[in-house]
């Protein structure tokens, strides 16, 4: 649970850097849907590349997680990354939280204090060669969604993008449980290694979007419920994830809290235009 929270450290701080990056990087010829050229000017800031450089380190501690613990418990503690986000704004960018945004972070962190002790390791099945191509279906479903958005209007785009993102990120947390051997030939072989790439890099992308156009506090939250209600019932269904002996009660009831703490804090993805200075930071 450790690596989780860490990972939750790591991926809250560089929202900070990768919202105000966004930002900044918009055009005045960005368009409304998912933009790659968006994703490069971002990526020649320094504030992105940063925040990119906390994300690997998140991404290595949640692979590590990930190899000890549910996926459902992994799954809620990223997402309350938004409270790490919340904290750092309110110490950093001197951003006010209500009280009951600071409740909300108490909430968060209930919920993860229950889901640690209730979880147990790891399921002991290593999934089934179909469901590795259906997470690759899904990865590929992303990137065609991200297509798609830029048609809808602003609210109903923001909430769009947000839960591609959400399902590309969750795409990440199944696929790193079905790969189990990690020799060239085997990653090569597996489908679930291009799954992880593909979910990833689409998930990126899409936020980035999000980040920068639309009400990105909508994207945020569709991206909450996106990367952990699915991967958590994948998990549980065909990996076997499993609580410990009489605690299933209170996994589902701290799974619950710490995803209701996150959504309360949903504000904090999106960067309000009229904060002088750095900009309000943005999800993960």
């Amino acid at each position: 649970m450790i690596c989780a929270l860490g990972s939750a450290v790591c991926f809250g701080t560089a929202s900070v850097l990768q919202a105000v990056a966004a930002r900044a990087a918009a055009g005045p010829g960005s368009g409304a849907g998912v933009d790659p050229a968006l994703l490069l000017r971002a990526v020649r800031q320094w504030r992105y590349m940063a925040g990119l450089a906390l994300d690997g380190c998140g991404f290595v501690l949640q692979i590590i997680a990930l190899r000890s613990l549910p996926i459902y418990a992994v799954g809620a503690a990223l997402a309350a990354s938004l409270a790490v986000t919340a904290v750092v704004a309110a110490r950093l960018l001197h951003v006010r939280l209500s009280r009951t945004e600071w409740a909300a972070v108490g909430v968060v962190c209930a919920g993860l204090a229950m889901l640690g002790l209730a979880s147990g390791g790891e399921g002991d099945r290593t999934g089934s060669t179909a469901l590795r191509w259906w997470m690759l279906g899904i990865a590929l479903g992303v990137l065609l969604i991200g297509a798609a958005a830029g048609r809808l209007p602003e609210k109903p785009r923001a909430l769009v993008l947000g839960l591609g993102a959400g399902c590309g990120f969750g795409v990440v947390e199944v696929a790193v449980r079905l790969i189990d051997d990690i020799s060239p030939s085997a990653l090569v072989a597996n489908p679930a290694t291009y799954a992880l790439l593909l979910g990833g890099g689409a998930a990126f992308l899409l936020l980035t979007s999000a980040l920068q156009r639309g009400s990105v506090t909508t994207a945020t939250a569709g991206m909450v419920i996106g990367e952990t209600i699915g991967p958590a019932l994948v998990g549980v269904v065909w990996l076997g994830d499993r609580t410990r002996e009489g605690l299933g009660w209170l996994a589902v009831t701290g799974f619950a809290v710490a995803v209701a703490g996150a959504l309360a804090l949903t504000r904090f993805g999106e960067a309000p235009a009229d904060t002088p200075g750095p900009a309000v930071p943005g999800a993960r």
